[in-house]
This record gives C-alpha cells, structure tokens and sequence, in this order.
C-alpha cells in the first residue's frame, strides 16, 4: 500500500466523529491527506465552525510536509520557535504545529496524516488515532 484510498479515508473520518461523540466533544471537522499533503476527504460535523477546515488542514499539513506529527513539531516549536516560524513560512502560513496533526504510516513509510479540529487538541489527537487505526494504518501523534 502506498496511498490512502477512498474508502480508508472515509473510515477514518466516520470513526474520527464517532470517537468524538462517544467522548463527548465539541463538533469536529477532519481531513485526510495524501503523502504529498493533497486533500483526499474532508467533512465538517453538524454544528462545528466553518473556519475549521483551515485548521484541520494545517494540522495535517504541517505533518506530512515535515514528515513530523503534531505534537512532534509543538515540541520544536517551543524549543525553536525561529526555525518553526520560517518553516510556516516556506509554506505559506499553512502549518498548524499542534497536537491533532497525525503522520498515517505503513510498513513506516508516510503515507499521508490526518487533521482533527473542533476541540482540545489532544481530544482531536485521540480521534485521528480512532480513524486511523480502523482503516488499517499506523498513527503517529
């Protein structure tokens, strides 16, 4: 398997939701995006803001491009946070350095990451591992 399919990226937003209301959250959004951080799916749940699309997908962004999860680059941008402020601009102002940006592998290889947004970020965390493990594939938060 070298990319997320269809059908894995709509398990891992149906299970992301189901998650999220099975904690209890506040409305998410997520996305899912390919190794070369394309959108493949993307949903907003009823009653979830619609600005979250943006930072669902930096979350995501983020990760894939740097090939470092969410919580990973939070860290770095503590400690460096010149290096994570030029990186965010090289892309753009795309990248969302915080827990809710997790790295999809297989057999260790990126093969995409997924976005979570709505509520805390390790709330959101914990839903992209959700999704991401019922379509098969390893989460790296």
């Amino acid at each position: 398997m070298t990319q997320i399919s269809q059908a894995q990226a709509r398990t891992i937003i149906d299970t992301a939701f189901a998650k999220g209301d099975a904690l209890g959250l506040k409305p998410l959004s997520v996305v899912v995006l390919d190794a070369g951080g394309h959108v493949l799916a993307f949903s907003r749940a009823d009653g979830a803001a619609p600005g979250r699309f943006a930072i669902a997908h930096g979350k995501a962004y983020g990760a894939v491009m740097l090939g470092m999860a969410g919580t990973a680059q939070m860290k770095r941008a503590e400690d460096q946070a010149y290096f994570m402020a030029a990186v965010n601009g090289v892309f753009g102002g795309q990248v969302v350095p915080v827990p809710g940006g997790v790295l999809a592998r297989h057999d260790g290889a990126v093969i995409g990451a997924v976005g979570v947004t709505g509520d805390t970020s390790d709330n959101d965390a914990i839903c992209a591992v959700a999704g991401l493990e019922a379509a098969g594939l390893s989460a790296e938060i």
